[in-house]
């Protein structure tokens, strides 16, 4: 069966974020509903308050306890906001200037020292679409006080499996932003859809999914024009593509009916280069963010495990040790670890790979956690978890300390995190 190809709002499997307790107290701040000029009614504040809570680093404080509602630092008395024991204020308001063009002025408060940490103005290109801006302020703010630059105004990728019976049952490859909002289906289709990754600049994904002669194949989709091209289609596996950091190639799982081995395709002139050669199986590629080295998971050593190989082909090492198996690496965006899930004591979870140390830090808790991918701040893990009711979305911090739990209609796996926006 073909696989429909399809580009269109999806209204009814919006994601459902809730935050699981953990060891951590989250900083105490509010942000003030903004300001708006005449005939606007843009919501802004809540979108704000809702990425910084979400993130589970801050608690904020409900508006009808806030004492004031002051939409510049000038009108702001600090001591209103002592008495409600909070932290920092983010104050802001929406202005119009003489030729009608629309921008959000917003300033971070310090409670503490009764000062501004810092102060933006950010134009509203689409006032119809006014959630981009807000999530670009929650990034401001949650940089300023994490130090760690924020994602809320990116984008994740995964795939839906839902319908009354196995027979029936549809699959999606689904683009939403993080916040879960204005989902998209990228493809649907009644066969297998999986292994969605990002291009480099965020414009496009690869996926495998099945073609109009009913084979298996990787394909790549432009998410503005909705096209897609089919970079190849070869007897036996076609799978688990993974874009180079230049976006100019792609590293696969190719079988040719045989033995899956990892090849390198140049997507300009289609070219094949194969990267390893051994009678194990040898697939999940993923490249270093220098594009220097592909890790991969092989079972060459007698259980799968991940392997490191230089991009221009040579001995690869094996690079996980402890516990039975582990598969699926990813780099961490600054290179030095290795994402993977871990088999041990009969249970799949999602650990970190320090890849100087080799020491190993389990985050995720199991049975039976898969897929993960990092958010391109490297502070962020999303994952697929299978609970009693079914597969969903799962995140965690990179310390394990703040989790939530991503709830949809059907089975929802194989997450991918979009890079920053350029």
């Amino acid at each position: 069966m073909a696989a429909l190809f399809a580009f269109a709002p999806l209204a009814f499997a919006k994601i459902d974020i809730t935050i699981v307790p953990g060891q951590f107290s989250p900083v105490p701040i509010a942000i003030v509903p903004f300001g708006t000029a005449p005939g606007l009614n843009l919501e802004l504040s809540g979108v704000i308050e809702a990425d910084l809570v979400r993130s589970g680093y801050f608690s904020a404080l409900p508006a009808t306890d806030m004492l004031e509602h002051p939409n510049d630092s000038a009108h702001v008395d600090y001591r209103n906001w002592r008495m409600v024991n909070v932290d920092d204020v983010v104050v802001g308001r929406v202005e119009r200037d003489a030729g009608g063009a629309l921008s959000v002025r917003f300033e971070l408060l310090d409670v503490a020292h009764q000062q501004p940490i810092a102060g933006f103005v950010l134009p509203i290109a689409d006032p119809s679409r006014p959630r981009p801006v807000a999530h670009q302020i929650a990034d401001i703010i949650y940089e300023k006080l994490t130090g760690i630059k924020g994602y809320f105004n990116t984008q994740i990728a995964y795939i839906t499996s839902s319908g009354p019976t196995l027979k029936d049952q549809v699959n999606q490859l689904i683009v939403a932003d993080a916040d879960g909002e204005n989902p998209v289906i990228v493809v649907s289709s009644r066969d297998p859809v999986m292994s969605p990754a990002w291009s480099p600049d965020g414009k496009r994904l690869a996926y495998v999914a099945y073609d109009h002669f009913g084979n298996s194949a990787i394909f790549i989709h432009d998410l503005a024009t909705g096209q897609a091209r089919k970079v190849v289609g070869e007897k036996g596996i076609n799978g688990a593509p993974a874009w180079s950091p230049d976006g100019r190639s792609l590293a696969v799982t190719l079988s040719f009916g045989v033995n899956p081995d990892i090849y390198v395709i140049d997507l300009d002139t289609n070219a094949r280069r194969k990267l390893t050669d051994s009678s194990a199986i040898d697939t999940d590629a993923a490249w270093s963010p220098d594009g220097s080295q592909i890790a991969f998971t092989s079972d060459r050593g007698g259980q799968p495990q991940v392997y490191v190989v230089s991009s221009q082909g040579g001995s690869a090492q094996r690079a996980s040790f402890d516990g039975k198996q582990n598969l699926r690496p990813r780099f961490s965006p600054d290179g030095k670890s290795l994402l993977l899930v871990n088999l041990d004591e009969s249970r799949y979870r999602i650990g970190l790979l320090d890849l100087r140390s080799h020491a190993l830090r389990i985050v995720s808790d199991g049975p039976l956690d898969e897929s993960p991918s990092f958010a391109p701040n490297g502070a962020l893990i999303i994952y697929s978890t299978t609970s009693k009711q079914a597969v969903e979305l799962a995140t965690v911090t990179v310390d394990g300390r703040v989790r939530q739990r991503l709830k949809q209609v059907g089975d929802v796996r194989e997450p991918a995190w979009s890079p920053f926006p350029r």
